[in-house]
């Protein structure tokens, strides 16, 4: 058994709170430190969740004390952080992306394997309920052969703003012109993880320019990666022959759900939804041409919306469309595996965080590979940075290059149970 673990939390931003006090109530760690650029934010953190401060991620490093970090920076700098953290020695904790190129998941992929730390990324998407029921019904056989999907991730800029002015200030539109596809996980992990193993081969995709965003997105200088796309979409030719259309919007008149599965079909069963009602169709026993549609709401959604749907559907609408059950989860997650000592603690992302922070830990104590490890992450990561070059050139087919699986002599944690 390894020592107890002391975590460095990197970034006091709008993301972190929710995390500080997981990590301090799981009983695998015994020390939480945070740091961040600007004082006052660590300083607060301190206050709020009694918890030590160390200045800067180059302390963090050199410390002979913190063997792990967990980091909740901006999007595009979480590849270099992770790369230096393992070089240090450090197990590392990354919210998503995991990094912004190619190169960087490739260095982060060999670093993990030549130095067994223990790194796994923060993806809600993995454990939102419909991931969760997609895998084990793809498991049973429910679905036979898997032919095409679709799934979405629609956060629009007006609802990001805030996020983006609180790390970049003044310069907040350059950082928030950032490439749709440079963030696609929350999307392809939905459909990905359902098939354990099955990877992008070839993506094609397109992007959309709005006239109407010209302050932030385009080429002349209006953000720091020469991006010109609000949004995007791709059509990915799977390894098992099967199809996925994936779609990243930062332009876009909706609000929630922002990340779910709109078809996830197979040759004997398909699975829709729509805003907050869950459907499975599949053959009949008695009749194989024809199909029985099941509602399978109950066991996707919040019981308390589930109520509601049953009693005024509209309404349940409203209470959608406000995120309101951002905090809560549905049957179909595996919250029997959460350790006792989370039952207290604040949860977000639809019941995702406990999960996530569990995993981690349980990885770190154990010397296994979290759900979401370096293997499984790249297949969720690279093809959104294949298909923002395939869009850049006009929908150009392009080859996604896939780093293999898991080294067969290192166990991967199961996500459902302890």
């Amino acid at each position: 058994m390894r020592e107890k673990m002391k975590i460095a939390i990197i970034g006091c931003g709008r993301f972190s709170p929710y995390f500080v006090p997981l990590f301090k109530a799981d009983p695998i760690v015994e020390e939480v430190y945070v740091c961040d650029l600007k004082r006052d934010r660590a300083e607060k953190f301190a206050k709020d969740f009694d918890v030590k401060i160390i200045d800067t991620y180059e302390e963090v490093l050199a410390s002979k004390e913190i063997n792990a970090v967990a980091i909740f920076t901006q999007r595009f700098t979480h590849g270099g952080m992770v790369i230096r953290a393992l070089k240090a020695g450090k197990h590392v904790y990354s919210s998503v992306p995991c990094a912004i190129s190619v190169e960087d998941i490739k260095e982060i992929e060999r670093l993990v394997r030549e130095t067994r730390l223990t790194y796994s990324m923060g993806e809600t998407g993995f454990y939102r309920a419909p991931a969760c029921y997609l895998r084990r019904e793809f498991a049973k056989g429910t679905f036979g052969r898997f032919t095409y999907g679709e799934a979405q991730y629609n956060h629009d800029i007006r609802n990001m703003e805030l996020s983006f002015r609180s790390s970049g200030g003044d310069d907040w539109k350059r950082y928030a012109g950032i490439p749709p596809f440079f963030y696609p996980s929350h999307s392809t992990s939905m459909v990905l993880s359902a098939m354990p193993g099955v990877y992008a081969k070839r993506v094609v995709s397109f992007g959309f320019r709005n006239s109407e965003r010209t302050d932030i997105y385009g080429t002349d200088g209006q953000n720091d990666y020469d991006n010109p796309f609000s949004n995007e979409a791709m059509l990915i030719e799977l390894s098992n022959g099967g199809i996925v259309r994936i779609c990243e919007n930062r332009c876009v008149g909706w609000t929630a759900p922002e990340t779910y599965i709109t078809q996830f079909y197979g040759d004997k069963a398909g699975y829709e939804f729509s805003i907050a009602r869950h459907s499975l169709s599949h053959w009949r026993d008695d009749d194989d041409h024809k199909t029985v549609i099941e509602d399978v709401t109950d066991q996707l959604q919040p019981k308390s919306l589930v109520e509601l749907i049953n009693k005024d559907y509209n309404e349940a609408l409203k209470k959608v469309a406000a995120n309101e059950n951002f905090f809560e989860t549905a049957p179909a997650q595996p919250t029997d595996r959460v350790p006792k000592e989370y039952e207290s603690v604040h949860n977000g992302h639809n019941g995702t965080h406990h999960f996530l922070v569990d995993d981690f830990c349980r990885a770190y104590e154990t010397g296994k590979l979290s759900p979401t490890n370096i293997w499984a992450v790249a297949r969720y990561n690279i093809p959104g940075l294949v298909a923002h070059q395939s869009a850049l050139a006009g929908g150009k087919p392009m080859e996604v290059p896939d780093l293999g699986n898991p080294p067969e002599d290192w166990e991967v944690l199961p996500w459902d149970k302890r």
